[in-house]
């Protein structure tokens, strides 16, 4: 859509195609030295949920950095096999927990992730929001500086945007990358793209550097687009420093029209929420942008959405005649038609309002929570602290330096936990040079 028109004194609440002028494009600032200290991760962070062999290019660039390695995993990866890749790549080193699928922590906020906000998402199922908040945490606790979230779908094609970034976060405290290369956007969004209307990208948590020792913290809500929330009081304020571009694996968005469903409440409230601050000034804090907000604009603002989509559809019945055999025209229209009827049958003016009213809660809880978390003594300590049960250490020559796995429910409930803290690997002094991982195909696990 375009941006805001004006009916009377007072500007048309529209959703907007593009929110670049909420971030500062830095790409072509001058990257500092990758071994200097302010071009230096102290960790990469990656949530994972695929098998181990998407993992190997966070792994050889972490290796090639020197930078430590957290692999957060569920689903289809397996501690057990991402230590194996470690162990086979030169100057390796990496903390490998798994997140149980109940994980919970006390001191975690927990007002956005209450029912009806669930019933709102489609009851989606989804632990990337934990995972970051816990690799927040993990740098608290182990005294790192700069971190950079890489996600287990993206590929890096210069590693002077990771030094960029490193370099970003001596002044801002938070700093990321777009993905146009597969577009960065949610399936309303790529539905746009497919109709021949324009779509931008935004800066995403695929790619997000952060300064932990930059108090307070934000927090990850637990919603689609937890990424635009965590980093909305930069946007607002357009110190959200564009640091250049990342990769992201192809796929397909309209497989199933379900994902449109449980994407519509966190795309909805996203775009809302970055629509509003398009028209304030940046001067102004996001806690006074917000503080007037009221049900009524959430109600303007669902009368926009609707108006994108139908649009959208239109757009693409005058193209179902030559959809091709994949049917791609067929089956974004089924996923719209599904997002419009989530709004329809869960989505409300009040719904929203109280969402955005229990995610500024959350955060003033989670930074009092995060201000006290500070360095403990060993990696036993601070995954005892935040209750991840299975974790192992592994690093080049070794695939277990240290580690503490309770028994896998489905096994042998006496076996007793595993530990083996002097194993020790050969691991060289040197590192040999990094190849960049765009365009490599690794074989499964």
């Amino acid at each position: 859509m375009s941006g805001a028109s004006v009916a009377g004194n007072r500007p048309k609440v529209q959703q907007q195609a593009s929110h670049a002028h909420l971030a500062q494009d830095v790409s072509r600032s001058p990257a500092p030295p990758l071994r200097s200290r302010r071009g230096h991760l102290d960790a990469i962070i990656v949530p994972a949920s695929r098998p181990a062999s998407f993992l190997q290019p966070a792994i050889e660039l972490a290796a090639f950095l020197g930078a430590q390695l957290v692999v957060l995993c569920s689903k289809q990866a397996k501690i057990e096999q991402v230590a194996q890749r470690v162990a086979k790549t030169a100057g390796g080193r990496a903390l490998i927990a798994q997140i149980p699928n109940a994980w919970a922590h006390p001191q975690f906020p927990s007002r956005t992730s209450a029912e009806k906000f669930q019933r709102a998402s489609a009851n989606r199922q989804s632990d990337l929001s934990a995972k970051r908040n816990l690799g927040l945490l993990l740098a608290r606790l182990h005294g790192w500086h700069k971190i950079a979230f890489v996600d287990d779908d993206v590929t890096l094609s210069q590693t002077d945007n990771v030094a960029r970034l490193a370099g970003q976060l001596d002044q801002h405290q938070v700093a990321g990358m777009v993905v146009r290369d597969y577009p960065d956007n949610s399936v309303v969004c790529h539905a746009r793209r497919l109709a021949g209307l324009w779509q931008d990208v935004f800066v995403t948590g695929a790619v997000l550097g952060v300064n932990c020792s930059s108090l307070p913290l934000s927090f990850f809500p637990d919603i689609y687009n937890e990424d635009w929330f965590f980093f909305a009081k930069e946007a607002a304020a357009r110190r959200l420093p564009r640091v250049g571009q990342a990769r992201q694996v192809p796929y397909d968005p309209f497989a199933s029209p379900e994902r449109a469903r449980r994407e519509e409440f966190g795309d909805l409230l996203a775009e809302g929420l970055y629509a509003l601050m398009d028209g304030e000034n940046p001067d102004v804090s996001l806690e006074k942008q917000l503080r007037d907000v009221k049900a009524s604009y959430w109600s303007q603002f669902i009368d926009a959405r609707c108006e994108v989509l139908t649009e959208t559809m239109t757009r693409l019945r005058q193209f179902r005649d030559r959809d091709g055999e994949d049917g791609r025209v067929t089956s974004a229209l089924a996923s719209l038609a599904v997002a419009k009827s989530q709004i329809a049958e869960t989505i409300t003016e009040d719904l929203c309002a109280n969402f955005v009213h229990d995610w500024l809660e959350d955060l003033k809880d989670w930074q009092r929570f995060s201000n006290s978390v500070n360095n403990v003594s060993s990696t036993r300590e601070a995954m005892s602290f935040l209750r991840l049960e299975r974790w192992i250490r592994a690093e080049f020559g070794a695939a277990e330096i240290d580690s503490e796995r309770l028994p896998d429910p489905a096994q042998d409930s006496s076996r007793p936990l595993v530990s083996d803290r002097n194993r020790r690997s050969n691991r060289p002094k040197g590192r040999r040079n990094w190849r960049s991982p765009v365009g490599s195909n690794p074989s499964a696990s």
